[in-house]
This record gives structure tokens, sequence and C-alpha cells, in this order.
């Protein structure tokens, strides 16, 4: 099947630029081919956002079997670094799938991060009754996974400069850490087994939420008040090392702070300016035109069928991802002026990404319609248009 699967596809490949600048690059054509041509240990990470293979609104490129290419996945292995991570999003119904193909390629599994949003609709058959085909969307797979280390974590980031996760500059900010950095105590609660707080903010999380997601826990955990103190008292200085980490934490505090629960996990923001924002020399399209369909036919009006989705919008790839939620991503796992991957660029938000937290970014992408939306949106990012890098 993946052997069908490279053979169909080679006919599509070109390979000409879409965008070419010294921190940001993307090629249309084939990843397949595409990877061929960049060298073994090059790249430092990669984040993308893979077709679900779902036939995702009628989409040719949403059912060609690539994410679960064994031997696709190979070729992404191959130019990364050893040590370096790969973020790739799923569907719920071929996460697994896709996960398999990655780990049989030869990648380490490391996690599974899960992105929770508000904003999904059902798109479910009213069969009566009060009966349906499906429930709402509400969260999207992540798989984290490693290419193999060459000897210890320590010797391939001496060597290689990759294989450990940003945490400290990806960590989880409260609202109440200023009070809290005045009294730095040292944080593991070896009686409660309580990790407490870096006065940089919360270690972060496999769970990612939207605002819409954040809001609905919001909604049912009410306000909740995180403990401010450890046992023996705040401001006493003991050299407490916790098991879960290497070393001493001599500079972690308690928060001490409240609020709803989603103040445990990242936060990411979409919206439609967001997406658009680069695309204004483009035509806004209408619902039926985004959707390859009759404005005013049935495909327009169910949610089965995608009814609203980009209608009005300039950037009109169905499945944009938030900036800021690939931001994180790409912080998390890109060594700070490293190199990152993106094999299915889309929209362009995982370059817009690495622009904006100052990485370096190379990217494929199949379809030439998307490549007016790459452009624009990366040539935004360089302009300071998605606001201040950092």
């Amino acid at each position: 099947m993946q052997v069908d699967w490279i053979e169909a596809a080679a006919p599509r490949r070109s390979g000409r630029a879409i965008f070419e600048h010294e921190s940001a690059a993307v090629s249309l054509g084939d990843a397949l081919e595409l990877l061929e041509g960049m060298p073994s240990n090059s790249i430092d990470s990669c984040v993308t956002d893979p077709p679900y293979e779902l036939g995702f609104m009628g989409k040719e490129w949403d059912g060609t079997g690539v994410a679960f290419s064994v031997e696709f996945w190979r070729r992404v292995l191959r130019v990364l670094k050893p040590g370096a991570h790969l973020v790739a999003f799923g569907g719920t119904r071929t996460y697994h799938r896709m996960t398999c193909a990655i780990e049989d390629a030869g990648f380490e599994v490391r996690d599974s991060l899960h992105w929770f949003y508000g904003t999904g609709f059902p798109k479910s058959l009213n069969v009566g009754e009060g009966r349906g085909t499906a429930l709402k969307p509400g969260h999207e797979p992540i798989v984290l996974a490693r290419k193999p280390l060459e000897g210890t974590v320590a010797a391939n980031l001496a060597t290689w400069g990759t294989g450990a996760l940003n945490i400290d500059a990806c960590r989880i900010g409260t609202d109440d850490t200023r009070s809290a950095r005045n009294t730095p105590t040292p944080g593991f609660n070896m009686r409660a087994g309580v990790v407490c707080g870096s006065a940089s903010g919360r270690w972060p999380a496999n769970v990612l939420l939207d605002e819409g997601a954040a809001a609905e826990l919001d909604s049912q955990t009410e306000h909740l008040r995180t403990g401010g103190t450890l046992k023996g008292g705040e401001g006493r200085e003991r050299a407490i090392v916790s098991p879960l980490d290497l070393g001493p934490r001599s500079a972690w505090v308690p928060y001490g702070d409240s609020g709803g629960a989603s103040r445990f996990f990242y936060v990411a923001k979409p919206g439609r300016s967001e997406r658009d924002l680069g695309c204004d020399h483009l035509p806004a399209m209408s619902g039926g035109e985004a959707t390859d369909r009759e404005d005013g036919s049935a495909g327009t009006k169910t949610p089965r069928a995608g009814a609203g989705r980009n209608g009005g919008a300039r950037n009109f790839h169905p499945t944009v991802k938030p900036v800021e939620l690939m931001r994180h991503l790409v912080r998390l796992v890109t060594p700070p002026s490293g190199q990152v991957l993106d094999p299915f660029t889309g929209s362009g938000s995982t370059g817009v990404a690495a622009v904006l937290e100052g990485r370096r970014f190379v990217g494929f992408e199949l379809t030439e319609d998307y490549a007016p939306i790459i452009a624009g949106r990366l040539q935004a990012a360089l302009d300071g248009r998605f606001g201040k890098v950092g």
C-alpha cells in the first residue's frame, strides 16, 4: 500500500519555491521526493499537522495514506538529528495508525499531547428519536516522538544540541508569581508528594486548552486556590532533592495563586483575524468556494459537510492551527536558533510560529492553491505583523 502511494504521487512532484528567505523556505512538491534531497542529520525538530486520512471536506490530500506510511516517516527520521523530536497532530479516528507508522519507522514514542478546544461542532446525521451518528469533536491528539539518541542525553546534547525538551521556555505563567518570587522556598514536599512551583511558571503539561475549552473547564471547577506554603514555614531554605529530577530544586517556590482549573494548562487563542493576517491581497471566499460546493446547496448548510467553514475568509485552508499553539510546540522541541521542518505546511502556521520564536524553518506543500496563503503569512511574520517576537 505504501509503495503504491509513493508511485501514485510521483507525477505531482515539482519542488519549485513558494517562499524563500534566510529564515524560512517553503517548496511546492511532494514531501517524499523533497525529503530525499535533504542531507541526513540536518534538522533539529519536526512540527507538523499531517493529513488525518479522512477525506475531510472531499480534499484529495486528506486521503492519500501518507500519514500511515512507514517509508515516509523513515525519510523524516533520516533528515532529523539524533535526539531530535517529532510533533505530529492526528485525528481521533486515525491517530493510532499514524503513531504505529512513526514507531515502526524507528522513532521512540515519548508521549501523547492532547489539544482541547471548545469550537468543534458535531458532524452527526439526525436519524430521529433523539439519535445521531457522531459526538461533538473537542480534542485532537498529538504524538511526541524522538529520534534515538547517540549515547546518553548529555552526550547527544553536547554533539547535536538535541535530545531534551525546553521545559523552562514553556512553563505556564501564573497570576501571582510576583509575590511568590519574593519568598523562594525549595519545592518538593516529600510527605505530601506534591511538586510546588517555579518562579518562572508551572511545568508544561501534555494537555493544551484553547480559550473555549478553558472557559468550559473553569465553569465546572469554579474558583480554586493553590496552596501557598510548604510545611516548615514560608521562606525557610531547605535543600530538598526531588526524586523526579536530577538535582536540588533550590529555585522552586509555592504559587499561592487562584482561579479556574485552566490555569494549569496552556491556552491558545485562534481567530479569523489571525488566520487572515498576511492574506490581505487575496480575495475573500464564500463558504461554497472554500468548500468546493455551490453556495446555498445542502453541502453548505449541514455541519457534516462543513457548514459555516471559511465563509468570507481569505485564508481558506480548512484546518488552520492557532499560531500560539504552534509557537508553544515549536518552542518546546526546538533548540534556540534551530531549524524546524514541516512536510505538510498547509496554511503555514508552523512556519509563522518558527519565525516568531527565532527558529529557522523549512517546509513542503503539495497543494499549489495554498502557496499564496503560506507566502503571505510568512512575510507578515517576518514583518512583525503577528506581534513582538519572543
